[in-house]
Parts: structure tokens; sequence; C-alpha cells
């Protein structure tokens, strides 16, 4: 059954539906569903789905010119193969589907271009003179980012300019991936998430109808499951230099956030590479620099400032528990590695996702025009906060958990969650009060206090009399209405 991708279809439909020719670019990082997506976007279409494949560029026509050909065009009845690239894609316009798009999709097209570096210019040749005003629509999809990124959308390229849709797909939200585990618990649901993320592939490893211990045990821990190497396998896959990359992914799981401290526990010595290397974990979705909301662009500009953290729950998890008992794992101690290392710290570590659970919850509040004013900008935020009384100001170091604002900073949102059996009480109301003072007097400040269990009486009975103050349990967060 296919799970989500909503936004993805809604975009290859519209572009389906539209007149003239479609040339479209779609483009992510391996395991997070581009071929599903698109298969999906195919079914009840006529259309020719040519998975490339890493071979010699003979090989590599023959087999394209075959998918074609078994298509019934006309070709078919003279020739078993074409001659060269020029005439294979011309045979596109000739596909008999009716009044129906021409509907073809090229997946990993970067192996097509490795075997031929002029399929570019092929295809933009014929795009520009022919197929641009057909009843066309192709479909380029690959997972070598750089190569999409840097190459295929550069202006250099022959290709540059005539994309009718780009489009980069990332890992499902939070609400699309808790949909693989329909019968998981509230909580279980936000400890799945905080483990596996929303890559598909990821959750696809996971037993719906087993418990979590039960999936961990099996589909991560115990070696030759598919999961079990995974981060190794996707940065080799990805990236040169691997060892690099693993370094700074396991200084940063280690809690070393900032720029320097991560260039010492990494071992690398030139800053320069580091960067690059951070970049290009950025480029993947695997690391997020992240700054306080409020934060001014200058600020953004150096490349000291700011925290790194890691963005793949499925990383951040093998890192905190698979990676660090690697040595265990690998002569078969699934059973203590869990009962010892995992059980007692995984509630916490899941504590931790729960900060991008309560953002997606606003979010979606958003979208359905349910807060009491739009946001634009939502984050984190830490700083320095000035506080005014009869003996002057004074200067407080402050972090909170969630803030949004408006556009004028006329409005905001400050929102602290509890992901324990403690609960929030009217004491954390109040601390979360005292944390920030808008320089705007006027402003207006709502308090969304998140709560995994309860909330104390006093705390219930204040937001009872204060419309300004909102509690949000875990059933509301998992079920928003």
């Amino acid at each position: 059954m296919f799970i989500g991708r909503k936004q993805e279809l809604d975009f290859l439909e519209e572009k389906y539906s539209s007149n003239g020719g479609q040339f479209i670019v779609l483009y992510g990082r391996r395991r997070i569903g581009k071929t599903e997506t698109l298969r999906e976007f195919c079914k009840d279409k006529p259309h020719v789905f040519y998975s490339c494949r890493e071979c010699t560029d003979k090989q590599q026509l023959r087999s394209f010119s075959k998918k074609l050909l078994d298509e019934s065009i006309p070709a078919a009845k003279y020739i078993d193969s074409f001659m060269d690239w020029e005439n294979a894609f011309a045979a596109i316009s000739e596909l008999p589907y009716g009044d129906k798009k021409r509907l073809l999709v090229i997946d990993e097209f970067p192996y097509m271009c490795k075997g031929n570096p002029e399929i570019p210019s092929i295809l933009q040749n014929l795009w520009d003179a022919e197929l641009k005003d057909r009843n066309v629509m192709l479909i380029l999809c690959g997972s070598a980012m750089s190569f999409i990124e840097k190459e295929l959308l550069a202006e250099k390229n022959p290709l540059y300019g005539r994309a009718t849709g780009i489009y980069k797909m990332t890992a499902m939200g939070f609400y699309d991936a808790i949909k693989f585990f329909p019968d998981y618990s509230p909580d279980d649901k936000i400890t799945v998430y905080s483990i596996l993320g929303g890559t598909p592939h990821y959750l696809k490893q996971f037993d719906p109808g087993k418990s979590i211990e039960e999936n961990v045990k099996k589909n991560i821990l115990t070696k030759g499951a598919i999961l079990y190497s995974e981060t190794e396998f996707m940065l080799r896959q990805e990236l040169r230099e691997a060892q690099n990359y693993n370094a700074i992914i396991e200084a940063i799981a280690l809690g070393n956030t900032r720029f320097n401290d991560i260039c010492q526990k990494s071992l690398i010595e030139a800053s320069s590479k580091v960067n690059v290397y951070l970049k290009n974990l950025i480029e993947l979705g695997i690391v997020m620099r992240e700054f306080p909301v409020s934060a001014k662009v200058k600020e953004k500009a150096n490349i000291r400032n700011g925290l790194y953290k890691l963005t793949d729950n499925f990383f951040k998890f093998w890192y905190a528990f698979g990676n660090v008992n690697f040595s265990e794992l690998e002569t078969g101690d699934v059973d203590g590695v869990y009962k010892y290392r995992i059980q007692p710290e995984l509630h916490q570590y899941a504590s931790f996702v729960f900060e991008d659970v309560c953002i997606a919850y606003l979010r979606r509040l958003q979208m359905k025009e349910a807060l009491p004013f739009r946001f634009r900008h939502i984050g984190r935020w830490w700083g320095k906060q000035k506080h005014r009384s009869d003996a002057g100001i004074t200067t407080t170091e402050a972090e909170i958990d969630i803030m949004a604002f408006d556009e004028q900073k006329e409005k905001y949102i400050l929102g602290e969650y509890k992901f324990k059996n403690s609960g929030v009480s009217f004491a954390d109301y109040t601390a979360l009060k005292a944390k920030f003072t808008p320089e705007e007097p006027d402003a207006e400040i709502y308090y969304y206090l998140f709560s995994e269990t309860d909330f104390d009486s006093r705390l219930k009975q204040e937001a009872r009399n204060d419309q300004y103050i909102k509690l949000i349990s875990l059933n509301d967060i998992i079920d928003p209405k």
C-alpha cells in the first residue's frame, strides 16, 4: 500500500493536466521514495518507465530502445533497436496514447549521462525543436544530488532553463510517517518516528504488528539486517572520503554542535575541509545548521556561528546506540545492547525529537487556519534577554523550545514541551513567561504548552480563564482536529 506523498503527487498531476510539453526534474537522496512515488503517479496512465543502469552507452541505448519499441510504436515493425539517442528520444512523440500525454519517466538519469555525456545536449536540441510543443511529459529522476544540482540544473548545462518543474524530494513529515504504524499508541508513534524518521525505505523495514523492541532488535541491531549497515552504505554511495564524514557525524552525535568543536573532535585538521563536508551533509538532509529563530542574515553568514545537529532521525539513532555498541552487536549480543544500552535511554532520546513533532503540529494548525495569527518564522530560540526593573536593566541567558512570530513581530507563540511523566506545571508556564520580553510593548504573546502526560490543576484553571494559554496533549498532537 502506498502511503503519503500527496504534495508530490498533486504537483505531478497538475503538470500532467497542463497543456503543452512538460519537462520535470525530480530528485532527492537515495531511499527517500522517488521511484515509488513516480510509479504511483504513473498508475492508470499510459506511460514508459525506464530505469537506467550503470552500464555502457550501447547497452543503455539497447535497453531504452526495447522499452519504447515494446509500446508498439511504428518503428517497432522495422527495427529491434535504435541506432542513436537522437532517434530513440524522438520516438517519444510516436507513443500510441491517443489524445493522452506521452509520459516518459527516466529513473536514475545520471547513469545515462555517465555513459554518454552528450545526452543532455541531445535532449536539449530535441526539446527545443520539437517536444516542447507536443503533448509530452518527460520526467528525469535521479539520486546523485550533486550531479543534479551542480551539473544538470547548472547554467552551463544544455538543459538549463528547459525544465517546466523542478522538485527536490525530502523525507516524509511526521504525520505521513506515523501512517505506517496505525495501531501504535501515541507514545510509540513518537518513539518510532524518533528512530526511523520520515524515510520510507526505513519505515518499511519495521513490522507494524510487532513492538518497537522487537523491530529494533530484528531490523536494526541484528547483523545482516538492512538497517544494520545502512548508514555506512549510504555514506559510501553518496560521498567520497566516507571515513571523514563518519567522523563528523559521530562528533555531532556525541554532542559537539559548534564548528570548532566538530573540527577538534573529528580530528580533521583543515577547517575548510570540515566546512565542505558539513555542506555536503546538509545537502543530503543528514545534518542541519541551526540558529535562533530570530537570527539575522549577517549572523548566518559566518560558518563558525550556529549549531550543527543531525536531522536524519535514523542516523541519529544509529550513532547514539548502534555505532557506539558496534563491537557487541558484531558478536550477536543484541538482547544485551537493547536491555542495558537502549531501553533505559530510549524515552529520553525520543524527547529530543518531540520538539520537531510539536512544530509539525503548529504548522498543521496554520494550514487549517486554526491559530490565532499566521506566523512567518518558527523554530527554537536562545540568546540574551534584557529585563527592566527598578534596579535597572539586567541580562540573562535564556532558551525557548519553540518560538513563532509574524513578520512585524507584533504577535508571538512561545512553546514549551515536556516528553516525560511529570507533565507540565504552572511553574513551567511562569518560567516560560519570564524568559522573553518582546521589544514591542504591545505585542500579543500566546503560550502553547505541550505535554506527554498531563497538566497540573492550577495551570488548567489558568488556561480556562486566559485565552492566551493553550494546553496541548499528546492525543491532540497525534490527531489534530
